[in-house]
């Protein structure tokens, strides 16, 4: 697989690039790791392309997870609501994990 685009989210690149290009240079390897000729095993039921072979978001992001993975890259979630209420907010996560 190949980086066509980019959109860095609150500077998320040029962060990468100035502070952590360590990290960038293992994104970019397991980038191109991914041959995404393989991902495509979806195959559509909308009326219009019916029956034909689209990529999987599923098996991307399973041709992702394992050699993140492997350079020891883990998940992370972060759970937060939005309300008016303050003292909600201000709450600590109990059992969040």
């Amino acid at each position: 697989m190949k980086i066509c685009e980019k959109y860095s989210h609150l500077n998320g690149l040029e962060f990468l690039l100035v502070h952590k290009p360590e990290l960038w240079k293992e994104i970019k390897a397991v980038i191109a790791s991914v041959d995404a000729e393989k991902c495509k095993t979806k195959v559509s039921k909308e009326k219009t392309m019916m029956g034909k072979i689209l990529y999987s978001p599923i098996d991307i992001n399973n041709s992702f997870k394992k050699p993140l993975h492997k350079k020891g890259w883990e998940e992370s979630r972060v759970s937060y609501w939005v309300t008016k209420n303050e003292k909600l907010i201000r709450e600590p996560l109990i059992n969040s994990q």
